[in-house]
């Protein structure tokens, strides 16, 4: 089906995992992305893969000189954004008493300050009928250990969801987000741990999962495209969680 067809959709952090396996499925579905990641090398490599239908631009939803370019850069490619996914992000994780201000400062221009600043800066581009998809995470309804910066950031772009949908509700652009359980993603590649300290944290993980296995990034995908379809034309203002019923199910 071609649902998405003469539809663009701007996807941050899509050179891999959620990000990318959204914008391949919009593409699928007979749409165009444009993904943003923080390294040209990362974004001809998503390119490559995901055809004549994707373009990149090299930005860093933590920097702030990024962001106040990124209209222009769209603009290069399209006068028009009709679904944009604020997906880039990843995480650190750290003790309290290990936690200083750079930690903060990283996880907060990345996760809180990156999604506000976009949606900020590519509205001017969404018309009636655009949809703003805003990545959250489960890290918001449970407590866990040395989540305490990455679970407040993330608490944040929750927020967004609300008040952003009632400041868009006039302009009919629709503002929904997904709350992604544990994946099979690249979130602990910038934490400090090394392979065998990560696969050891993902063993440790998965018992606690219902389905006892780590979400796809496409089961994600999933929900974010139902989200920016006509599907849910009639749903504003909430948070779809892709998490295994973990939050619900202890």
């Amino acid at each position: 089906m071609q649902k998405f067809k003469n539809k663009t959709a701007l996807i941050t952090g899509g050179t891999n995992g959620m990000g990318f396996a959204t914008a391949e499925q919009f593409i699928n579905g007979g749409g165009r992305v444009i993904i943003t990641g923080r390294s040209e090398e990362t974004i001809n490599k998503a390119l490559e893969r995901l055809g004549e239908n994707a373009f990149g631009i090299v930005s860093n939803a933590g920097s702030m000189k990024d962001l106040m370019n990124l209209q222009q850069e769209v603009k290069k490619y399209t006068e028009t954004v009709d679904v944009l996914f604020a997906n880039a992000g990843y995480g650190k994780f750290f003790p309290i008493e290990y936690v200083d201000e750079n930690h903060f400062d990283e996880l907060f221009n990345m996760l809180v300050k990156g999604p506000f600043f976009t949606v900020q800066q590519i509205l001017p581009l969404m018309k009636s009928g655009s949809s703003v998809i805003f990545n959250t995470s489960v890290s918001t309804e449970i407590a866990m250990a040395n989540f305490s910066i990455y679970s407040a950031a993330k608490s944040a772009v929750q927020s967004f969801i609300k008040t952003f949908a009632v400041e868009l509700t006039e302009r009919r652009i629709r503002v929904n987000g997904v709350s992604p359980g544990h994946i099979k993603t690249n979130i602990f590649n910038n934490s400090g741990l090394n392979t065998e300290q990560i696969e050891n944290a993902v063993d440790d993980i998965i018992p606690t999962i219902p389905f006892k296995r780590q979400g796809e990034p496409s089961e994600v995908a999933n929900a974010v495209l139902f989200l920016a379809s006509e599907e849910a034309s009639y749903i504003h203002g909430v948070e779809i969680k892709v998490d295994a019923g973990i939050s619900v199910i202890r």
